[in-house]
């Protein structure tokens, strides 16, 4: 399963515009299979919840010249938590007798989990990455 994560994770990676690629190359994208529980409590969740992906640092919106001493952002994507949720969504689909592809909703968690971190560095918020579909 992790294989077949990295694999569609660089699939979509590579589908991205040359200037998101760009941005990319200037901050980690880590990739984890799950979030420690340190960093949960960290940042406020209990270690039910489940994390997807995690932007640090500043958006671009929010930086300063002044800022030239802090530390670069980075994001964080946890496999098993999109994993687990992808198979979730298949098996409710099964029992609601909808048809669903394989990897379809691993595909698509996994492309919004990153754009979701991605929308993070460029300044948005929830609600405007919910208003993008990306939440």
């Amino acid at each position: 399963m992790r294989d077949r994560f990295d694999r569609i994770l660089d699939h979509i990676l590579h589908s991205l515009p040359e200037e998101v690629i760009a941005r990319l190359d200037e901050m980690p994208l880590i990739i984890e299979d799950e979030p420690d529980p340190e960093l949960l409590e960290e940042i406020g969740m209990d270690a039910e919840e489940e994390l997807f992906g995690l932007h640090t640092g500043f958006g671009l919106t929010e930086r300063s010249v002044e800022d030239s001493a802090i530390l670069p952002d980075e994001i964080r994507v946890f496999r098993g938590p999109i994993i687990r949720f992808a198979e979730d969504q298949q098996a409710e689909a099964r029992t609601h007798g909808e048809q669903s592809e394989g990897e379809v909703g691993l595909d698509e968690q996994i492309r919004i989990t990153v754009l979701h971190e991605i929308g993070h560095h460029y300044g948005l918020d929830e609600d405007d990455l919910d208003r993008l579909g990306y939440a």
